[in-house]
């Protein structure tokens, strides 16, 4: 069932019907295979990737590299569950290599983004320091290309 697991992470609008001809299992099996999931917390959520600057949305995201002191007895997992709390964060990732973790921020500002940093995140406890990267634009995410815009072939003279 791994590849019924990658078709609806691919597209989770597909049919029950789709799915079923796609895996070459009965629409009842497909059923039961996705209800399984979803009660062990295997499929945690549907989402629409929606691509905001094509909206009149304002907002700005950021990556924030972490570096922290892991609590006695909670390791990371206590500090994980603090930063996740935050309405701010879209996204929280145990990092190997130079830092600990990797945050996805959203904000309506550069500046609402920046004083979440200072005033709310790098004044935890545990946090050692903080790298905030702000994306300034998304080309690919989740294996969905977001370069849209018409380019001109035309040879230029």
């Amino acid at each position: 069932m791994d590849k019924l697991l990658k078709l609806l992470d691919n597209d989770a609008r597909l049919t029950l019907e789709q799915l079923a001809v796609m895996t070459g299992k009965t629409e009842a099996e497909v059923a039961d295979q996705i209800d399984e999931w979803q009660k062990t917390g295997v499929i945690r959520a549907y989402k629409a990737l929606i691509d905001w600057d094509k909206t009149d949305r304002e907002y700005v995201t950021a990556l924030i590299e972490l570096r922290v002191t892991p609590k006695r007895d909670a390791g990371f997992e206590a500090i994980a569950e603090r930063i996740a709390g935050f309405e701010e964060v879209e996204s929280v990732y145990l990092m190997s290599g130079g830092y600990d973790f990797s945050i996805v921020v959203t904000g309506r500002t550069f500046k609402e983004v920046a004083m979440f940093v200072s005033k709310r995140l790098a004044t935890l406890d545990s946090v050692v320091s903080t790298a905030t990267h702000f994306v300034l634009r998304r080309y690919k995410d989740k294996n969905v290309m977001f370069l849209t815009e018409e380019r001109d072939e035309r040879e230029v003279f």
